[in-house]
């Protein structure tokens, strides 16, 4: 999947889990294109269950790359986000903590 593919493909599949892998990869590799799309993976559950914490973590890291997009689509999640689920956005982002996001739970 080339970095001009993320998010046409995410048209392609609503549900399915078997695309969020090669995506979570690219995103963790740094690519900011896959690094959007994982936050919007994440925000609106697409392969994943909904997380609002880590749809902000991606987010923030293709926003720290100048993604304008990124930074508004942050700001919309950050807007529908508990207390709780911001303090785990930050704890990710202070940690990297990767191997801990609750989005790696599929449906």
């Amino acid at each position: 999947m080339s970095n001009s593919n993320y998010l046409k493909d995410l048209v392609l599949f609503r549900n399915d889990p078997s695309k969020v892998a090669p995506i979570r990869a690219a995103a963790e590799r740094g690519e900011i294109n896959a690094q959007y799309a994982m936050g919007l993976i994440c925000a609106e559950g697409r392969g994943v269950t909904i997380d609002l914490a880590a749809a902000h973590y991606w987010l923030s890291l293709a926003a720290d790359q100048g993604d304008q997009d990124a930074m508004q689509l942050r700001k919309i999640v950050g807007c529908q986000m508990s207390e709780e689920e911001y303090a785990a956005a930050l704890r990710l982002r202070a940690g990297g903590a990767l191997s801990l996001l609750s989005s790696e739970r599929q449906h």
